[in-house]
């Protein structure tokens, strides 16, 4: 199993950024006179079925984010209205992107805490899945917590580490922790498991599966172990690491290059395996608001 596979863009990024270029760092003004009204009427739909699934299933940092972003329900956000909030309470800043990025600009732009965001929506029959990430999925998921301090600080430290890993060819063990965290991560609360990973927090089928299907493996946050194990592109995650805070996330930056050596020289895990010093975590039930 390949953590990845070749990517070729597929149509609908070429159909969206139609006319339109980027500067050097990929970024471009956003294009908001080219949301129609149907793209507005698809981010409220997402926006209104998430916002309906999620509290109970997702940490509070999220839910505070979108709250103190003043995310907007019923179209697809203003980035620099956005931008204005976000940067008084992180130093953050999004901008916009056509849509997946290289790696070396994608960690340029976190070290200097701008989180690139796909600036165009899915249409109306790719509610469920969508190949590549759009802006439902890029500010949805992600931005909502770029609103926490801590998170906020660990995203910029692993932009930072990203440029160290590329140059020492270690991207496939760095892309890892980025995978089960800031993309496929669960907290451990008082209240039970709860999901702060921006590709659960954007799916209405995964935010309730990686709570409470029997099939997957639900494991305490050990950075050097999830810096050996291959995840899953095409499918639901047979294995998802489990952080008692963002303060473990941040407690992983130290050392991170040298621990993406010492895993590089270590026999690779597949996911859905258990290993000896695993610790497992029981699955969450009880998702009442």
């Amino acid at each position: 199993m390949n953590d990845r596979s070749p990517f070729i863009p597929p149509d609908i990024t070429a159909r969206k950024n139609a006319g339109l270029s980027h500067g050097p760092d990929y970024t471009l003004p956003q294009p908001l006179s080219r949301y129609t009204p149907e793209d507005h009427a698809t981010w409220a739909t997402l926006f209104a079925r998430q916002c309906a699934l999620l509290p109970g299933r997702v940490c509070e940092a999220f839910l505070q984010g979108l709250e103190r972003l003043h995310v907007p329900d019923d179209r697809v956000p203003d980035f620099a209205t956005l931008n204005r909030t976000l940067e008084r309470l992180t130093g953050w800043q999004i901008v916009a992107v056509p849509g997946l990025i290289p790696d070396d600009v994608f960690f340029d732009h976190l070290a200097e805490r701008r989180f690139p965001v796909t600036w165009w929506l899915r249409e109306p029959s790719q509610l469920d899945y969508l190949q590549e990430p759009d802006v439902f999925h890029d500010l949805f998921g992600h931005v909502p917590l770029l609103a926490d301090p801590v998170f906020a600080d660990f995203l910029q430290g692993y932009g930072e580490a990203g440029r160290v890993a590329r140059a020492a060819g270690l991207l496939g063990q760095l892309a890892r922790l980025y995978w089960y965290t800031v993309e496929f991560g669960l907290m451990q609360t008082p209240m039970g498991l709860r999901i702060y990973g921006a590709g659960i927090v954007s799916s209405r089928a995964e935010s309730v599966f990686c709570l409470e299907s029997p099939a997957p493996l639900r494991l305490a946050f050990d950075a050097d172990r999830v810096l050996r194990t291959r995840y899953r592109i095409d499918a639901f995650q047979d294995t998802y690491f489990v952080v008692e805070s963002f303060d473990a996330l941040f407690a992983a930056m130290p050392d991170l290059t040298a621990r993406c050596a010492r895993a590089a020289a270590l026999p690779e895990l597949m996911p859905g395996v258990c290993i000896p010093g695993d610790q497992p975590v029981a699955r969450s039930v009880n998702v009442a608001a």
